[in-house]
């Protein structure tokens, strides 16, 4: 009677195995390296120009900063930009990226390794190799059989020390500094967005004020040819007032040049080939954009908050203190739970292949492993202390940022506010310089004064006025230049995705993403305490 193989016997050495695993699941509790804490960094209490009247220090939102300039065309150009951006969608990728490598983190708190293998091998001994030779006591020998085999293998190698949980708080920082990274560039495009359309405003309004000057100037002119057609003066004067009229048509080619580039840059902001813009410009009254007559900028402190690279840059520092865990883990001796089952079955004596799917062809190892790595002449030891130079660097550059931050702020509301006041000057100036032209005019005809006094006057007047509309588009730069420095723009994509969905259908046609391509998988609130255990991303 054939014996039926009862594998009852077994069940000890499994719970054994169970209980093990337990208390490893149950202790995995350490975490080596250190926790990160956000770097102490000395701000102002208030801005050096806060007692300004033209400064508030009051809290505000600076979601849309750029409605507070009242212009349609400039809501419009940001709209476009935000949508369309390729250096933004860029960016938006990488925390889809950067939420990929938090997926393959989580995994490795898993089983590490889970392997399906079979073979069937068809195998001969040789009839005179030292095993043939053995006397065999009632069995004959067979040198040629078949033999099929499937296992299942499995190494875990559990997480005693924390390091894949560092590794998975370095890989969730790391996708923070993704999401800081997209809200920086953000802050960037809003503002160069608004930088150009500014600077394209002023160059127009330059370019009309050299022309309104040319006609002036051929009027001028033509006295003057009429005055020496009739021998009241000489041909000097009608020389005098060629050579200004020539000096003022050559800078136009030159301010024109400068509006096309700025054109030009401020379509590929739009992510559109360069193009004239009427559609969005003619419309327009095409006045430089006046500011508010006072802006709310909040206090220095709010830029820990506010500013997506300060956020960013102490994510980063964040990610780079997990690795030091990760580094240090290596130090100690890995603990590892290893596994195999299968089915074997062979061709030998009474044996059939198809015996594979009796119950006796089960065969299964199982137990604890660990492996410690204890002459590694220094490299682990030396890993480690690269990990943490790199944070401290990290550390550095977190508070560097946030005093250039400061710095930035300073610089465009000083810049700002200064030049409110040299455009005032400048548009006192101008009325002077109309002014003194109209009287020179007048005695010029009546011939009280020369002609140079005339030109004099012209070239008074067209520096005043396009120094003028310079210091107004200064003003309106420099206000950008505050918002930039500020951190606004970025809450635009509350509610809305990093990656648009032409670009998501694209990479779902290549690639199996999951879910990951859907806003909640890649949107981590900062403070929020994660789920343990974590699942995987399949």
């Amino acid at each position: 009677m054939r014996h039926i193989y009862r594998p009852d016997g077994y069940m000890p050495a499994l719970q054994r195995v169970a209980c093990m695993l337990c208390v490893l699941l149950l202790c995995g509790c350490i975490k080596v390296g250190p926790d990160f804490k956000r770097p102490e960094v000395e701000v102002s209490a208030n801005w050096l120009e806060s007692d300004d009247q033209r400064v508030s220090t009051s809290a505000a939102e600076y979601r849309d900063w750029w409605k507070i300039f009242n212009d349609l065309a400039l809501d419009r150009i940001i709209e476009l930009a935000y949508s369309r951006n390729l250096s933004l969608r860029i960016a938006g990728v990488r925390v889809l990226e950067a939420r990929a490598q938090l997926g393959i983190a989580v995994g490795n708190i898993y089983p590490q390794n889970q392997q399906l293998t079979g073979a069937l091998d068809f195998t001969r001994t040789s009839e005179r190799s030292p095993s043939s030779a053995v006397p065999q006591s009632g069995f004959q020998l067979q040198h040629t059989y078949w033999q099929d085999q499937v296992n299942f293998n499995l190494s875990w190698e559990i997480d005693f020390w924390g390091k894949f949980r560092r590794a998975m708080e370095s890989a969730d920082a790391a996708l923070l500094a993704a999401v800081a990274d997209y809200d920086s560039a953000l802050v960037s495009l809003t503002a160069d967005a608004a930088s150009n359309y500014i600077s394209i405003r002023t160059l127009e309004r330059r370019i009309s004020i050299a022309r309104k000057n040319v006609e002036t100037q051929q009027d001028s002119l033509q006295i003057a040819q009429t005055r020496f057609r009739g021998g009241v003066t000489s041909e000097r004067d009608v020389e005098q007032a060629r050579t200004i009229l020539y000096n003022t048509l050559s800078a136009i080619p030159g301010l024109e040049a400068r509006l096309r580039q700025a054109k030009n840059a401020l379509s590929t902001i739009m992510g559109l080939p360069p193009d004239n813009l009427e559609s969005l410009l003619s419309d327009e009254t095409g006045q430089i954009p006046a500011p508010p007559p006072q802006v709310a900028i909040g206090i220095p402190a709010d830029l820990l908050r506010r500013r997506p690279d300060v956020r960013g840059a102490e994510f980063q520092a964040a990610a780079q203190s997990a690795r030091i865990g990760v580094a240090k883990a290596d130090l100690l001796p890995a603990l590892s739970l290893t596994g195999s089952f299968g089915l074997l079955s062979s061709t030998v004596g009474q044996f059939k292949l198809a015996d594979m799917a009796s119950i006796g062809a089960w065969t299964a190892s199982a137990g604890p492993t660990f492996q410690w790595n204890i002459l590694n002449y220094g490299m682990i030891t030396n890993n480690v202390r690269v990990q943490d130079a790199r944070f401290q660097q990290l550390l550095l550059t977190y508070q560097n940022t946030v005093l250039k931050a400061h710095q930035e702020v300073e610089d465009s509301l000083v810049g700002f506010l200064r030049s409110q006041e040299s455009a005032e000057y400048l548009a006192s100036g101008a009325e002077a310089a109309k002014r003194s032209l109209d009287l020179a005019s007048i005695q010029y005809r009546q011939g009280s004064t020369d002609f140079t006094t005339v030109l004099s006057a012209q070239q008074g007047l067209l520096t005043a006025q396009d120094s003028l509309a310079s210091a107004i588009g200064d003003i309106s730069s420099n206000l950008v230049g505050v918002y930039r420095a500020l951190g606004g723009g970025w809450k635009i994509r509350e509610g809305h995705d990093f990656v648009p969905e032409d670009i998501k259908e694209a990479m779902a046609k290549r690639t199996n993403w999951g879910n990951l391509l859907r806003p909640a998988a890649h949107t981590p609130a900062e403070d929020a305490k994660q789920p343990t255990p974590r699942l995987p991303d399949w």
